[in-house]
Order: C-alpha cells, then structure tokens, then sequence
C-alpha cells in the first residue's frame, strides 16, 4: 500500500512563489523570509498557483510568497505552537496567516493572543470518489459497509477532514463501527482488506482507486474535480446535504499577530473577498463565501 509521493500530490506541500510566475518546491526556510508567508489547509493546494499568481499580478511589490498546506491540525500543533521539523527543517512558527476548517483551532490561537479577527472565505463539500464508470455501482455511503468494496479514508488522527466530518458524518449513518472498528490510527488498516486510513493527506485516496488498491473513498469534492482535470480515472458519486455536510464546511482564515508581514496579510485578506478569488475557488470546486462571511470578525 505504498504511496507514490509525486503521484499522490504530496511535493506540492511547501510552495514558494516568486515574481514572474516562477515556482520553487520545498525551500522550508522561505517561511522565515518571504514577503508573505501562509500555512493553509492541505486541501487548497490545487488553487493556490493560480491564486497566488493572480494576487501577485495585482501586488507587484510582494515579490515572494510561501505557502504551505498540509492538514492545519497539524500546522497548529506541530509547528505554531511547538515548533516541529519538516523535512528535518524547522518551519517558522509565525505565519502572516492561518487557515481551517475548523474554527476552534483559530480560537485557540485567539485564546493566546496570536490572532483578532477571521473570515470564512470558501466552502466545500464530501463526496465519495469511485473508478472511472463506478465499477462497483456505488450509490452513497450505505454502499460502502459491502464486503466487497475496499474503502480509504482520511485518518482520524491528524486529519480535519476526518475529525470533524468524515467520522460524524459515518456515526449519524450508523456506519462508523462497520467502517473504521473504531480504530484510530494512520497510514494503516482500520480493518484489514476493507478500511485504510491515509498517512497525512486525503488527497492520497485518488492514487490508490485510480491504481486499484481502493474502491471507493470519501474526500472533498475538489478532490474529484482535480483528480479528473489531471485526466486520473475517477468520478464522484455527490451526497445529500446530510451526508455532504455542505451546511457545515467553512474554510476560516486570520492573521496572526506576530507575522513578519501584517501589511501584506490584509492586503491578502482584502483580495480573498474579490470577485476574481472567489472565482478561481469556485473554478477548482469550491463554493464562493458570502459578501457578509468575508467581512472580518472578532474571534
């Protein structure tokens, strides 16, 4: 069950982007010297070239942006408030901005007057992702407790995405006990040939259906639309607003009140509430914030 890193997405995870469009990978200690620095959730990472590329067409002057996005439980904990090693590097523990899905984890930083204010900027939704022509004739989450569907899922551990919606929204089905034998660990077997759990990114699922070590998989719907704009053979199987948990999925951002670049941050923040942000979101999947949630609020 190995995964191929480049196939699975992962060396998109530390981004710098520099003036002229040019991109360099994995420079960690760019985080201690761009001109903006953001830590993202993970499941952003297809948007952010074009995102930051239109951002800094309109803001010549911030010549260099890092950008990292990998689950933001991770980024809260393991580099933010105790900082960690990446790659055997030691990523800054300020960042201009942080961002997730999970409001409390901005909470806690509010909670030790690292950040004010935050807006919910996007939205998403889940969704289950099958082979190309839905093979196993998957028609919702019922259809994944079969003996005969081998199911990823993101792990429980470190994963938002499973935390907070995955797992809830399996417990609300009656399908968590079936699904994960209430195990909680990572890039393992939850029950073995029937549930794996992912190392660190959901995004891991469509490399394994479209290799045919999974069946199916539940993830974000931007997911399933990146897969596909690569040309993976996958499709998604979209789920009712109780299972989606579209009501509930908003993508939250502030900046953080030791950045380096707090000028840069708003200016950041200001361009997320554009029309042309919210496109480039909408483009890739995601669904566009309201004028009222891109308006600042205290925490």
């Amino acid at each position: 069950m190995a995964v191929n890193k480049d196939a699975a997405g992962l060396h998109h995870d530390y981004r710098t982007f520099e003036s002229g469009g040019k991109v360099a990978y994995g420079r960690i200690g760019d985080s201690y010297k761009a001109d903006l620095v953001m830590y993202l959730a993970g499941n952003q990472f297809m948007v952010m070239d074009d995102l930051i590329k239109d951002f800094q067409k309109r803001h010549p002057d911030i010549r260099s942006v890092y950008v990292e996005t990998i689950p933001p439980g991770q980024i809260l904990k393991g580099q933010i408030l105790n900082q960690g090693e990446i790659n055997k590097q030691k990523t800054a523990r300020n960042p201009d901005l942080y961002a997730s899905v999970n409001l409390d984890h901005l909470r806690t930083l509010a909670g030790k007057g690292l950040m004010k204010e935050y807006m919910i900027y996007t939205h998403n939704k889940l969704e289950i992702m099958v082979g190309k022509g839905n093979p196993k004739g998957i028609t919702g989450v019922a259809d994944l407790a079969r003996d005969d569907v081998v199911v990823s899922l993101p792990n429980p551990i470190t994963e938002g995405i499973a935390k907070f919606y995955v797992m809830p929204m399996l417990k609300q089905n009656g399908l968590y006990e079936k699904l994960t034998a209430d195990r909680s660990c990572k890039h393992c077997w939850a029950i073995p040939k029937k549930t794996w759990f992912t190392a660190r990114h959901h995004r891991e699922t469509p490399y394994r259906i479209a290799h045919g070590t999974a069946d199916a998989g539940i993830l974000w719907a931007t997911e399933v639309v990146y897969a596909q704009s690569l040309g993976s053979p996958v499709e998604g199987v979209a789920l009712p607003p109780k299972d989606s948990m579209a009501d509930q999925v908003g993508y939250a951002i502030g900046g953080l009140t030791n950045g380096r670049n707090q000028a840069n941050a708003k200016r950041f923040l200001e361009y997320l509430a554009t029309d042309s942000a919210q496109a480039i979101y909408e483009k890739h999947g995601f669904i566009r914030a309201t004028p009222k949630e891109l308006e600042l609020k205290a925490l």
